[in-house]
């Protein structure tokens, strides 16, 4: 798989020329669809170049303000993407809002990684989760930040590092359809084989043909090549280039990636604005493990969420 720039794709909107003609292809089976792409062809521009001064204001930044450019960087980008599927967005103001709380933060022993957030009814994150991702029952669930962040492999070595925790185990492609992957990871979720294929099939959105067991490592053939958008719970690798699987049962569940981020940027942005002391704090007398894991993620987020938005907007 060869790893997309995509600020380099992004650039290839800046001509309303072209972004209309790709607008009146998205737009084939709606009403006035050449008329709607003319008139959304600016705003996608716009969308995409406003959501790149905010990435690069945060190469800039110092930490302690990256997470706020981050997530209102995220979401121009998220806008794009929904405008390529939703010509009319946003039809009402439900969809504006951010769509995430959080609980009341204690003031004392707060931890970061043991935080949690609540999705809402309406709000930005259901609106794209449905275009996108055609999730349509996020309401009400809660997810703390440690379990999030499991989510992203490239912060597996800080939990193996800081809580000697092994998290996932590298999907290694043999052949063309035929991947491997060690076998201790049958220890790690207390199943056989069969009830570990069971298990990949039934969440992962992959058909199994063919599965064995040989020489310490699972083998298994799969219908069709994986998608990093959408191959949740199977994790992507972006600096390796690499697929992952959980080790733990309560990460078998669909949440692609994107929402991940998004999640985590919410409450970092929000923590960073209104819970000055503890954020004042984390930065300069490191309580905690947070810091690591918050520093490590910033820097990842810069990379995947771009990543992502472009194959969203390549199809």
């Amino acid at each position: 798989m060869e790893k997309l720039d995509p600020w380099k794709y992004f650039r290839t909107f800046y001509s309303a020329n072209q972004t209309q003609n790709y607008l009146s292809k998205k737009y084939t089976h709606f009403p006035e669809g050449e008329k709607l792409a003319f008139q959304n062809s600016y705003t996608l521009i716009y969308y995409l170049e406003h959501g790149k001064k905010y990435y690069d204001q945060s190469v800039i930044a110092p930490y302690e303000l990256q997470p706020v450019l981050l997530f209102y960087g995220m979401i121009q980008l998220m806008k794009a993407a929904i405008l390529t599927v939703d010509p009319n967005y946003p039809e009402t103001t439900q969809v504006l809002a951010h769509g995430v709380s959080t609980r009341k933060r204690k003031k004392v022993q707060y931890e970061f990684l043991f935080d949690e957030v609540k999705i809402q009814k309406n709000g930005l994150v259901t609106h794209f989760s449905e275009k996108m991702f055609t999730i349509k029952h996020l309401e009400g669930e809660k997810y703390k930040m440690g379990e999030l962040m499991k989510r992203i492999p490239e912060l597996h070595p800080s939990f193996y590092s800081l809580y000697n925790e092994k998290v996932a185990y590298p999907i290694t492609k043999e052949q063309d359809l035929l991947y491997s992957l060690d076998n201790r990871i049958l220890d790690n979720l207390h199943l056989s084989l069969d009830s570990f294929v069971h298990l990949v099939s039934e969440h992962a959105p992959l058909v199994i043909n063919k599965s064995r067991e040989e020489k310490a490592k699972i083998f298994l053939e799969i219908k069709k090549q994986l998608n990093p958008l959408f191959c949740s719970p199977i994790q992507f690798d972006l600096s390796k280039i690499q697929f992952k699987l959980p080790t733990e049962r309560s990460m078998y569940s669909y949440l692609p990636e994107l929402l991940v981020h998004y999640l985590i940027l919410y409450n970092l942005s929000m923590i960073c604005r209104y819970e000055t002391d503890w954020w004042g704090e984390l930065f300069h007398q490191y309580p905690s493990n947070d810091l690591p894991f918050i520093t490590e993620f910033l820097e990842v987020t810069k990379q995947k969420v771009p990543f992502y938005i472009a194959l969203l907007l390549q199809g």
